[in-house]
């Protein structure tokens, strides 16, 4: 049976082709929740739908409202971030848009994980098991970083090629022209501005 790990109301893998696959909740026999694509035979199921918010265009998703994930993984985050001189509320933005923070989630491409870690990205990352939060957001920040570098530390550029492509971007000299990629480039750009403010309103709350 072909398992499908997705997170469904914060923002999802990113693909455009999701829309609309149907996911089947239901505990195994052991008590560990599964979801497949397929209904479970002799067991109960409940029936969820995939969607891919983050990318796409005619999400009713408030991306200035939803609910954000401040605690999650901060270790972790807060030290990719200073290994490879990242903001971390945009590396939290970023993983908010890609899998809205589901360790476990997998797009139908196979894309994996937290960062939405592509097999053969993750292999030349060296992240071993992607569905590990740590590696997961090593590798995906570390791919950042190499972004950053070669797009001169243009963020919104930086943005657009974790979606599309470093070849994209540079074959358009800019954000290209995708609808897919302008919109998770303005959502990603969305959380990232609310991360920051709620990073700094803790950081203040913490020196009073």
């Amino acid at each position: 049976m072909a398992l499908l790990l997705v997170m469904l109301t914060h923002g999802v893998a990113n693909t455009a082709s999701a829309q609309n696959i149907k996911v089947y909740q239901y505990t195994q026999a052991n008590g560990v929740i599964a979801f497949s694509d397929r209904p479970p035979l002799n067991r109960p199921y409940k029936l969820m739908k995939y969607n891919c918010f983050a990318c796409d265009i005619r999400s009713k998703v408030d991306w200035s409202n939803t609910k954000l994930f401040l605690h999650a993984h901060k270790d972790t985050i807060d030290q990719a971030a200073s290994k490879h001189q990242l903001d971390p509320a945009l590396i939290r933005a970023l993983i908010h848009a890609e899998s809205g923070f589901s360790v476990r989630a997998r797009s139908p491409k196979g894309a994996q994980g937290l960062m939405q870690l592509m097999p053969g990205t993750a292999a030349e990352l060296g992240v071993q098991d992607p569905y590990e939060a740590r590696s997961n957001i090593m590798g995906g920040v570390k791919h950042l970083a190499r972004l950053q570098k070669a797009l001169n530390g243009d963020t919104r550029l930086m943005m657009a090629a974790y979606n599309a492509g470093l070849g994209a971007v540079k074959k358009h000299q800019g954000i290209p022209p995708y609808a897919e990629t302008q919109a998770y480039v303005e959502r990603v750009h969305i959380l990232w501005q609310r991360y920051k403010a709620a990073e700094q309103r803790q950081n203040l709350a913490s020196n009073t």
